[in-house]
């Protein structure tokens, strides 16, 4: 009898959880489920005061190759679907209450780079590229906002605009990621689990910071991007 895989693996140990996107025959693309597993998921992580900080990988050869286009147009009810699921991961990823590690074990290219980018910090494999390199075909904006939130805003507009595809080591010296490694999420987790060591207050001070920046300075250009994102995906 075949046996159901999850779309979205979740493992807990020493104060951290391992989120792994787990599509890989589709390069980890987000689909609808996936999405919406993610939501769950990101909650329960947030209410779990066992877990102190968090990796966000991908299963396979890939991170995340963005959103599953099989998965595009369909009638209106579906249209809508699409678009609360996407927002909604987008929205769980970015406003993630915990520190939270972006282990780029192969490419996150499109909606796979923004998740990377929502996260607070960066690692890549050397296998890892990253950009935007399907905006303009596809008709759906770059995440400009998640660039410009993470990245400085030269580089936000060069990646945004030429759909630039960076590799590990190019993607290290210009900032995107913060270190190369050659087996990235085990040096993730160890990231994670010093992350976890520091007194609570810390951490969860420092990344609701993080957090109030977000509303503050980068607010209007998230709620932009929501807007473009429903247009281009309810058309």
């Amino acid at each position: 009898m075949n046996r159901r895989v999850a779309a979205l693996e979740v493992s807990r140990s020493d104060g951290v959880a391992l989120v792994r996107l787990n599509r890989p025959e589709k390069r980890n693309a987000l689909s609808i489920e996936l999405r919406e597993l993610l939501v769950g998921a990101m909650a329960s992580l947030a209410a779990d005061d066992d877990v102190r900080c968090a990796v966000l990988t991908g299963a396979g050869t890939a991170f995340c190759s963005g959103m599953d286009r099989n998965e595009f147009g369909g009638d209106r009810a579906h249209r809508e679907r699409l678009v609360a699921a996407s927002v909604g991961a987008f929205a769980a990823v970015g406003t993630f209450g915990k520190p939270l590690i972006g282990a780029l074990n192969g490419p996150a290219l499109a909606g796979g780079f923004a998740l990377a980018l929502l996260c607070d910090l960066r690692l890549a494999g050397p296998d890892a590229t990253v950009g935007f390199p399907e905006a303009a075909r596809l008709g759906i904006p770059p995440a400009y906002a998640a660039a410009r939130a993470a990245l400085p805003a030269g580089l936000a507009r060069e990646l945004c605009l030429t759909g630039a595809v960076l590799d590990a080591e190019a993607a290290l010296r210009r900032g995107v990621v913060a270190e190369v490694a050659s087996d990235v999420v085990k040096r993730a987790l160890a990231l994670a689990r010093d992350i976890a060591a520091v007194p609570a207050f810390v951490t969860e001070s420092t990344k609701r910071r993080v957090l109030v920046e977000r509303d503050a300075v980068w607010a209007p250009l998230f709620a932009e991007e929501e807007r473009a994102l429903r247009e281009a995906l309810l058309a």
